[in-house]
């Protein structure tokens, strides 16, 4: 056998597989849920029953579903600002529309739905027609629904407050779909737990099987390029942000139905613990890297970490601490990871 022969053609040689996990941009993120898992499975005796399972799975699925769709909306190389005040948002219209104005909930949840994917396409059109950067467009979004919360809520209602959902016809039903719970050995979980799983499922399959999520990778790391060979941009772009509102509207619902009211100024300050989540599950911040699964995964070391200092009796001001130290060794992480992929890839 000839050197030329015993040669493996690198286009068929087989990669080994720390190059193939590396690829991953979620590979992070997994290894940090392990580290926090079991550290609080050591320091926090609840931790590992089944009721605290509950307790931090439950924590992790509104967050997860919402970091979620703002990493697909990241890795397209946007931001949206607005989304924590949209779960708000929905939950208002949907509750104003129940209570004060006496419709069938399913059909005050159609019309928050309507509100929500207005609000997005809204926000994506914006960012495409003006040039504007998404942070700025979004930004400006968040200051007008959260004005339009306080003052339609006190106009309507005469506080900041709307409750008495469980009165409204088509509550039972619509509570059974978005906030009832799941027996498992005697535990309750929420159904909140079903809700983000398949977000996420959905999700990566989108970003790994479709054309669509080839767009997404394509608009958020070269967009000129992208465009170049038809990539439609501006309907990728458009398309994402009405996904951010989506995933509030569904949050936004399973919440009211949940807790049967809702605060004006609900859902303040969680627009950057999503993309917190998204950032330590794998996206950068310039676009074009990152992975649903991973942001899920974000979402559930949140869970698990916040729940796990109030376990441990450990005051919850160090959550604080443990999200700044978390955001940083996630961007360090991700950036190696992503130059390490662009040499395994070439």
């Amino acid at each position: 056998m000839t050197a030329a022969t015993a040669t493996v053609d690198e286009r068929v040689a087989q990669s080994r597989l720390v190059d193939r996990l590396v690829v991953r941009p979620e590979i992070g993120a997994l290894l940090g849920a392990i580290v926090v898992f079991v550290f609080f499975s050591v320091v926090a005796g609840q931790f590992l029953s089944m009721n605290g399972a509950a307790t931090w799975l439950d924590d992790a699925s509104t967050l997860g579903i919402m970091a979620v769709a703002v990493a697909l909306l990241m890795i397209g190389g946007e931001f949206d600002l607005s989304a924590g005040v949209m779960t708000a948002s929905t939950a208002l219209v949907t509750a104003m529309l129940a209570t004060q104005a006496g419709w069938n909930v399913w059909l005050a949840l159609a019309a928050s739905l309507v509100f929500a994917l207005f609000v997005g396409a809204f926000n994506g059109w914006l960012v495409m027609r003006t040039g504007l950067p998404s942070f700025i467009v979004t930004l400006g979004t968040f200051l007008a629904l959260q004005g339009l919360n306080l003052g339609i809520t006190r106009l309507v209602t005469g506080t900041v407050q709307v409750s008495g959902m469980r009165s409204a016809d088509g509550y039972e039903s619509a509570g059974m779909f978005f906030a009832s719970k799941i027996a498992v050995g005697g535990t309750e979980f929420q159904v909140s737990i079903l809700w983000w799983v398949l977000a996420a499922a959905v999700a990566a399959l989108v970003l790994v099987r479709t054309s669509f999520g080839n767009w997404i990778f394509a608009v958020g790391g070269a967009p000129t390029s992208a465009r170049a060979v038809g990539v439609p941009l501006v309907k990728t772009k458009i398309l994402l942000f009405m996904t951010t509102a989506f995933a509030g509207w569904i949050v936004g619902s399973i919440n009211i139905l949940r807790f049967t009211s809702v605060q004006a100024n609900q859902g303040i300050g969680l627009e950057l613990q999503f993309i917190i989540a998204a950032v330590v599950g794998g996206c950068l911040l310039t676009g074009g890297f990152g992975s649903a699964v991973g942001a899920a995964i974000g979402a559930l070391i949140f869970g698990m970490a916040r729940q796990g200092i109030v376990f441990a009796n450990w005051n919850s001001d160090w959550f604080m601490l443990f999200l700044g130290i978390m955001l940083l060794a996630a961007v360090l992480v991700n950036n190696t990871f992503r130059r390490r992929a662009e040499r395994v890839r070439r």
